[in-house]
């Protein structure tokens, strides 16, 4: 009898590339030697490979903690019974926004707008605040966080505050039920995206409204009046305020014995946090009902969901809402898969791929292995002195960690030693012909590594090659100066 030939199963989808631990999974051995108050959770399995119980709490409570301190430098608690989030697969979703927003998918995106800060805005942050926490410390980003109860909000705030080094780009809101919401006028849908595909994201589109006729709102209200908890966006969300985008870790669950089916795991969690009637639908049913009227203040509308088939029925409603493009992911961490949606009523950009390639007005690099005298503000003093040396102007703030730079063609001349003027291969960088303006910012990873950025003022400068080309110089002169 001849042999059946197995099918080949589909490779499952792995942690994001950038993620801190794609490489580097947590060293349970590692940070019990470092950190006592971890060590009684750790035991070792009979082929001498360390663990944890995941169904212990405090076990996975103390782990949060202490993968938070050791690979973010972020001091983090919460009190017992609130949900205890993962590290890596929380890092993957922060990771994910980044990617849309740096994509060129919708036109006008934060690809093209390099010296503006990304500003985003967490949907039920939880006393948790993971969120926030990771997204300013490991990017910059500001955030505003969201949450209902006042125990979420005490807590959300004092981590915001033990983290001094990026707490003035947290801000923490309380969701007000009886606040009347604003208003946008309803201006109509959006022309519609063509396809694009990347290997971290998956497009469903071009995206059609099945009823043009119909107000997308109406047409809401009419399908989905499950959900009648707090405001979500509207009512929380100011009047004028813009954001980069949203995103949210809801509710996955309809009731409290649907959120305890899980016996290999134990990540706390209270009813507001675990449970709405009708679980995540009902709830991101609401954010998408929410982003209709809100469509001009946020360039992504974003969502964890735990169940594939939810991923369908929202999809089906995006499309009922004449959104322009609708995107989704996979969160793999271990066993445990999420998805991730994002869509947006932006217009799409038609040039997804130009003839040419793109002017990149936006660079960093890691200041790692930094030796023990030295600190973000001794960078920064650096920073300044270097390019003050050579002429140019600068403006330093030394509480935001930023100086802007003022520098002419002669300037940048100067810091890179005429190499400008040096043909390579087919052709060469030209000086800049007027004043090349850009902003440098250091942010604090965790102790002994520093993030250095820097960016174009003006996207549409021709001297971004000069621009490159002297950040690069920069690069050499701070890491030989403080770098082991």
């Amino acid at each position: 009898m001849p042999s059946r030939k197995k099918r080949k199963r589909a490779e499952r989808p792995t942690i994001h590339p950038r993620n801190k631990y794609s490489d580097n999974p947590p060293d349970f051995a590692l940070l019990a030697s470092l950190y006592p108050s971890f060590e009684p959770y750790v035991f070792y399995s009979g082929e001498g490979r360390p663990r944890i119980d995941w169904t212990d709490y405090n076990a996975t409570r103390e782990l949060t903690r202490v993968l938070l301190l050791h690979d973010h430098g972020i001091n983090w608690w919460i009190p017992d019974g609130q949900l205890c989030p993962t590290v890596p697969n929380r890092s993957n979703y922060i990771h994910w926004i980044e990617d849309l927003l740096s994509s060129n998918i919708i036109a006008n995106s934060k690809a093209d707008q390099d010296l503006q800060v990304v500003r985003g805005f967490d949907i039920g942050t939880g006393a948790n605040c993971i969120y926030p926490l990771l997204g300013a410390s490991l990017l910059g980003w500001t955030f505003v966080g969201s949450d209902v109860t006042d125990v979420a909000i005490e807590w959300a705030e004092k981590n915001v505050k033990n983290n001094p080094h990026i707490s003035h780009l947290i801000e923490i809101r309380k969701a007000d039920s009886g606040k009347e919401p604003w208003y946008e006028e309803e201006s109509g849908h959006n022309q519609l995206a063509g396809k694009e595909s990347d290997v971290h994201m998956h497009e469903i589109g071009p995206v059609k409204a099945n009823h043009p006729d119909s107000s997308p709102l109406r047409f809401l209200s009419d399908v989905d009046k499950s959900y009648h908890g707090p405001p979500i966006l509207l009512g929380v969300v100011k009047y004028g305020e813009k954001f980069d985008f949203c995103m949210c870790n809801p509710p996955f669950f309809g009731t409290m014995e649907g959120a305890g089916l899980n016996p290999k795991t134990s990540c706390g969690g209270t009813p507001e946090e675990m449970v709405c009637p009708g679980g995540e639908e009902a709830f991101v049913s609401r954010i998408i009902e929410d982003s209709v009227q809100l469509k001009q203040s946020f360039w992504w509308f974003t969502s964890m969901v735990g169940k594939k088939s939810s991923l369908k029925v929202l999809m089906s409603k995006l499309r009922d809402v004449g959104v322009t493009v609708v995107k989704t992911t996979e969160f793999v961490q271990g066993q445990t898969c999420r998805w991730g949606l994002a869509w947006s009523f932006m217009p799409a950009a038609r040039n997804l791929i130009s003839s040419n390639v793109a002017k990149k007005n936006g660079f960093s690099f890691m200041l790692e292995g930094l030796q023990r005298q030295y600190s973000a503000i001794h960078v920064l003093q650096s920073i300044e002195s270097f390019f003050c040396a050579a002429g140019a102007s600068c403006k330093t703030n030394v509480s935001t960690f930023i100086i802007d730079v003022t520098a002419s063609g002669d300037h940048c001349d100067a810091i890179l030693k005429n190499e400008l003027r040096t043909a390579n291969g087919s052709g060469f960088t030209p000086l800049p012909s007027t004043d090349l303006a850009f902003r440098i910012s250091v942010f604090q990873q965790i102790p002994g590594t520093l993030l250095v950025r820097g960016s174009l003022q003006s996207k549409e400068s021709p001297a971004a090659g000069a621009f490159s080309s002297t950040f690069g110089r920069l690069e050499e002169f701070l890491k030989d100066k403080f770098c082991k």
